[in-house]
């Protein structure tokens, strides 16, 4: 009779391949999640909006990406729309956009902004509405290493118009004059800029 031959699989190589399978796929697992906070911790902030302040551009219930490294070696340009730590109270963050830079002065006339005693105003073609609710009697003097801060949506928007209020209210001022550091938005405050909303429409945020 002739012998039948038999191969025998080894058992110990086969739970070693499932093994390996098994460590690279969480190795790939732990490579991701890392990639993942280090995006998010250095390079882009992940944001919904609540609000109405930056209709039509930004509807309540978008989420957006922000770059976080947008100024890193630039500063904020006017019209830039920017994610950053509220001064009255930095455990919130806000979004809004740039209309005052460093050093500059800004009047609020009869819903029409001027910058640096300018005759001719800023062109806001952003805007969603005529802006008639506190829209007359402000002058903002910018300092130097921050800026000022206006939603679009200017009639519901709580902005740089209303904070030095908010200060006084929240009891962090004891008066106006203390409230006026808290108008304005410092370079270390600023999160990065917002560059690209991905639900619930995807759409680009630069200059507006």
């Amino acid at each position: 009779m002739e012998e039948k031959e038999y191969v025998e699989i080894e058992e110990p190589e086969k739970k070693r391949s499932v093994f390996r399978e098994i460590l690279s796929f969480v190795e790939i697992f732990i490579a991701a999640f890392i990639l993942a906070q280090l995006m998010t911790h250095f390079v882009l902030i992940n944001a919904e909006v609540p609000s109405e302040s930056m209709e039509n551009i930004i509807e309540p219930g978008d989420r957006l990406f922000g770059f976080r490294l947008a100024y890193a070696f630039d500063e904020p340009e006017r019209f830039d729309i920017v994610i950053f730590r509220y001064p009255v109270d930095e455990t919130q963050n806000f979004i809004k956009r740039v209309i005052g830079l460093p050093g500059e002065t800004v009047e609020i006339r009869k819903g029409s902004i001027y910058i640096n005693g300018s005759k001719e105003p800023l062109e806001e073609p952003y805007l969603p509405e005529k802006w008639v609710d506190d829209n007359d009697g402000y002058v903002f003097h910018v300092p130097q290493d921050s800026y000022l801060m206006l939603g679009d949506n200017r009639n519901i928007s709580l902005d740089a118009r209303f904070w030095a209020q908010e200060a006084v209210q929240e009891g962090i001022a004891e008066d106006d004059t203390q409230a006026q550091k808290y108008i304005y938005v410092t370079s270390d405050q600023i999160l990065g800029r917002a560059v690209f909303k991905y639900y619930p429409n995807v759409k680009s945020l630069l200059k507006g």
